[in-house]
């Protein structure tokens, strides 16, 4: 199984993983954290953990490393730990996005609603799925 593991982003990750232009306006080393795999970046994570809710603002795996489970651990793992909390994990996806949105399905999220220009995000929530 791969080891998985989180470092907190550097300044220096954002010539990495920020090569468009709307990554780099997104790019705050604090609010990043890089997805390691057998000690090798592979992937970005965002989370806010807000008074009511965890919200998974972003979450990027390296195509090298999807198809691996590391997304389905991570997300799994904030599922857990909103349900500790007695909260919900909150996201959003784009329409075009097929196979994330069927993996947060598979891992128990339901749309919620949808917002942006021409509904292009899709609002999903766990509703409290774990106690």
């Amino acid at each position: 199984m791969t080891a998985v593991a989180l470092r907190p982003a550097r300044p220096a990750d954002s010539e990495f993983w920020f090569q468009r232009d709307h990554h780099a306006r997104a790019f705050v080393a604090d609010r990043w954290e890089i997805i390691t795999a057998n000690g090798a970046d592979a992937g970005m994570l965002s989370v806010e953990r807000r008074p009511e809710e965890i919200y998974l603002s972003r979450i990027e795996i390296m195509p090298d490393y999807q198809g691996r489970g590391i997304g389905s651990r991570l997300v799994n793992a904030l599922i857990d730990e909103a349900g500790r909390k007695g909260q919900d994990l909150v996201l959003e996806v784009l329409t075009v996005n097929h196979r994330a949105h069927a993996l947060y399905q598979r891992l128990g999220l339901r749309e919620v609603g949808r917002r942006g220009d021409g509904n292009i995000k899709i609002v999903m929530r766990t509703a409290g799925l774990r106690p």
